[in-house]
């Protein structure tokens, strides 16, 4: 693996313009790394890439490379790209557990983080850093988020996700777990109890149904309730996915994993949404795809599909009048997530959007004053770097607005 890796390093040409940086949505200081790599600055350069993005570990496994440093990268154009996740990783795992973070003098001063996935974690990190008392509100038992429930193991060990919750509690973090914020209390008892602001991080958890006749059958499922804890389901021997995004590619290698032995993928149009490389796995592995199916009608035999016709744009544009069963034993539902409203609309002042998702200023600050928000419940279900790339920047506002604060 390491001789692997510094060969990977040692095929980076360095250049002037880094179009890899460029590709990257949180502008990783990809040529820098690699420099200090192979100058055996593994600590430096793992310091480095956890100050620009505390996720470095994770993202180095999950992100989308293909569309992002590794699709920018100029060896790419005639050849293989440097394989930039591979000696991402092997830099930021080995900074993970030794990390050396920078600490500012404790202010004293009480901040809340609700939510402990992609989000939480970055912001509670930062502001940690930065010297603030932080408390983090975790509605589960575990922190991660999507990192944890979401994301199959065979993606992100969830070792990785346990090394980030001892990172935080070295910096002083603390987490209530259990603990569903507009349950027992809300955001005005946060306030009441001396946190002078709050971020919201919730993610997108709650899945979007088809509305169609038969989903509420018994073997019919939603992927991102599947992926939290696939070993409770009785799959049968076939199962379909409907949906093409990357839940619909995890859900259907996780059910592959679990001995199905005939996993379909039906997609509504004449093409998926996934990245190019979790489509491949998928396939490879065994899934089938077929395009240009719209589900009807769900039955306890299957699922009855009409055939689509899409514009060059890809949209449906017409459907077909006679419907046709596709057997099943499982259908599992992938069409997307959004968040769950208990806190945005229990929230005096806080505005949301006709998505359900909080409304913010540019900063990452919301309509009410000192409550912040980041990640999927602000844009909806979008990727971990993007999480961790927007709670950067709100932990930077959230310093901010608290530093302009009266004195008490």
């Amino acid at each position: 693996m390491a001789h692997n890796v510094i060969a990977e390093a040692k095929r980076c040409l360095n250049c002037k313009k880094p179009l890899c940086r460029t590709g990257c949505p949180i502008n990783t200081p990809i040529p820098q790394m690699i420099s200090m790599f192979l100058n055996g600055e593994i600590k430096q350069a793992g310091k480095m890439l956890f100050e620009n993005n505390p996720l470095s570990a994770v993202c180095s496994l999950v992100c989308n490379h293909g569309n992002q440093c590794q699709g920018h990268c100029i060896r790419g154009l005639k050849g293989e790209p440097v394989e930039i996740s591979s000696i991402e990783n092997f830099v930021s795992s080995a900074y993970l557990d030794s990390a050396q973070l920078d600490k500012a003098e404790p202010n004293g001063i009480k901040v809340a983080v609700v939510g402990a996935g992609p989000a939480g974690i970055t912001i509670s990190i930062k502001m940690a850093q930065l010297g603030y008392d932080v408390t983090v509100f975790e509605s589960k038992s575990e922190i991660g988020g999507v990192l944890r429930y979401g994301i199959p193991e065979f993606r992100l060990p969830k070792t990785i996700v346990d090394r980030y919750e001892v990172l935080m509690r070295k910096l002083g973090v603390k987490i209530k777990f259990n603990v569903t914020i507009g349950k027992a209390f809300g955001i005005e008892e946060l306030f009441r109890d001396g946190f002078k602001a709050i971020s919201i991080g919730t993610g997108v958890t709650w899945p979007i149904a088809l509305n169609i006749k038969g989903e509420t059958l018994g073997h019919v499922h939603y992927g991102v309730h599947f992926l939290e804890r696939p070993d409770v389901y009785e799959l049968g021997n076939s199962v379909i996915v409907i949906g093409a995004g990357n839940v619909a590619m995890d859900v259907a290698r996780t059910a592959l994993r679990r001995g199905v032995k005939d996993v379909k993928i039906l997609v509504r149009s004449d093409r998926y949404t996934a990245s190019k490389e979790e489509k491949e796995y998928a396939e490879i592995e065994g899934a089938q795809f077929i395009y240009n199916k719209a589900p009807v009608e769900i039955t306890d035999d299957g699922v009855m599909f009409a055939d689509t016709v899409c514009d060059e744009n890809h949209r449906v544009i017409s459907t077909s009048e006679k419907p046709e069963l596709m057997r099943a034993d499982t259908v599992m539902i992938c069409v997307s997530q959004r968040p769950s409203n208990l806190i945005l609309t229990q929230t005096e002042g806080l505005e949301t959007n006709e998505r359900g998702l909080a409304k913010i200023n540019e900063d990452g600050s919301t309509s009410r004053k000192g409550l912040f928000a980041s990640g999927d419940v602000v844009r909806g279900a979008k990727t971990v770097v993007e999480a961790a790339e927007t709670s950067k920047r709100v932990a930077l506002a959230m310093d901010a607005y608290l530093k302009s604060l009266p004195k008490e």
